[in-house]
């Protein structure tokens, strides 16, 4: 147990003196940026489970959360401190172990849910899982428990006293039989569960539509498949150090950490990757809705529940952009029936035609419409107009549409609001009146 007092001299390689000595920083860069990132898309994930409670939530937030401990524990700061304080060499080896052990039973467990009974052709990959995918979860979970257990009976059994890193400990410790088991077992339910959640999500994108979700769902699969290389390198590592072979620790020190570096950063990606898409796209659409919002604003303050932000403000929302949006879009709803008796008649057919003429789309075509509509309003409305009365008022497209359909169509209404042709239907609506 003398070699515990000061690990700090042991680098990555080994403590065996005169052996070639590998330097930590590039380690310690790689893995704490990694388990520091891969941290932070847990905690949001934890912050959207608490705020939407779900099993399949909660299981992805552990999912990434278990590798991103073992990636910190990993860097050789961090585990030579975690021996020093345990006052026992390589226990941090086993706490990186059980951290990707952490993440094998999550995948298995998300493999279960994110696949659909065959009566359910229709079922997406976030889907909650049905009652009947509950019994085989159970049945996994029970025997990850009981093979990880047995993980730890066999490393103490094992006794390995010298101080080593993850990096060198597989080839170091292989000859002693508890330990190879230990690290059999460990490198068996791991690729069980890449291949088991790879296989998953390949096939539920194949039958999504393009997109965020496709794009990260594909990248979770390729992620889980590279980091198979990452078991792979190991075994056969381990097993020539295992019949004494030597020359091939490369295999288990560099090309092994390198697949699960990419692995982690892809699957970390293609769970965070649809998130941030559809974060970049609220706030995309919240500042888009900012010009039609102030057009109903000025035309009446009472609709909304507080005075415009600042352009700033405005620039560096980054929270509640979903509560935000949604408000902002419920006032321009409310904003649009106030300015309605002031539409004048012209408008509709005036849009239409200018319209027709530049080849727009039905959507586009009542985006148009609607904006001309709303600046026509405004300015009778500013001119002390009369408001026409309710059997005379003009309806407007897009009232009736669906709440999952009516944020695009206020954005294009936003989006043409001062453009040319906006103009030029309401100088041909006006000239008509």
């Amino acid at each position: 147990m003398s070699g515990i007092a000061d690990i700090s001299h042991i680098s990555a390689a080994g403590p065996a003196l005169g052996a070639p000595q590998i330097p930590d920083a590039p380690f310690n860069a790689v893995y704490l940026g990694i388990g520091t990132v891969a941290w932070v898309v847990a905690a949001l994930k934890i912050r959207a489970w608490r705020r939407d409670p779900s099993p399949g939530l909660l299981v992805v937030a552990l999912s990434i959360a278990s590798p991103a401990t073992a990636f910190v524990v990993a860097a050789p700061v961090v585990y030579r401190l975690v021996d020093r304080i345990a006052h026992r060499p390589n226990l941090a080896t086993l706490f990186v172990y059980l951290g990707i052990m952490g993440f094998s039973a999550a995948a298995v467990v998300l493999a279960r849910m994110w696949t659909p009974p065959e009566d359910r052709v229709e079922a997406r990959v976030w889907d909650e899982a049905a009652v009947e995918t509950w019994r085989p979860v159970r049945v996994r979970l029970t025997a990850f428990a009981v093979l990880v257990t047995a993980m730890i009976v066999l490393f103490f059994a094992g006794g390995p006293t010298r101080p080593e890193t993850p990096l060198t400990f597989d080839t170091t410790f292989a000859t002693i039989p508890s330990i190879a088991l230990f690290l059999v077992l460990y490198q068996g339910l791991f690729g069980f569960a890449l291949i088991d959640i790879g296989r998953v999500c390949l096939r539920h994108a194949a039958g999504l539509p393009d997109g965020p979700l496709r794009r990260g769902i594909r990248q979770l699969a390729v992620g889980a498949f590279v980091a198979c290389g990452y078991g792979v390198s190991k075994l056969v590592a381990i097993g020539a150090a295992a019949a004494g072979t030597t020359g091939t620790e490369w295999l288990s020190t560099a090309l092994g950490p390198a697949f699960a570096a990419l692995g982690a950063v892809l699957i970390t990606n293609g769970f965070a990757g649809p998130a941030v898409a559809a974060w970049i796209r609220r706030r995309r659409d919240y500042q888009a809705l900012r010009p039609l919002w102030d057009l109903v604003y000025r035309a009446d303050r009472r609709l909304a529940l507080e005075a415009p932000p600042s352009a700033w403000t405005e620039r560096l929302a980054v929270r509640d952009l979903e509560w935000r949006t949604a408000r902002r879009g419920l006032e321009i709803r409310d904003g649009q029936l106030t300015l309605r008796p002031w539409v004048t008649p012209s408008v509709v057919p005036a849009a239409t035609a200018l319209a027709e003429r530049a080849g727009l789309d039905e959507a586009e075509r009542a985006a148009l419409i609607v904006a001309t509509a709303l600046r026509c309003a405004v300015e009778a409305l500013n001119a002390g107009t009369p408001p026409r009365p309710r059997e005379d008022q003009i309806p407007l497209p897009g009232l009736d549409a669906e709440p999952v359909e009516e944020r695009a169509h206020l954005v294009r209404v936003a989006r043409h609001l001062y453009a040319p042709l906006t103009g030029e239907a309401l100088a041909a609506a006006t000239a008509t009146e």
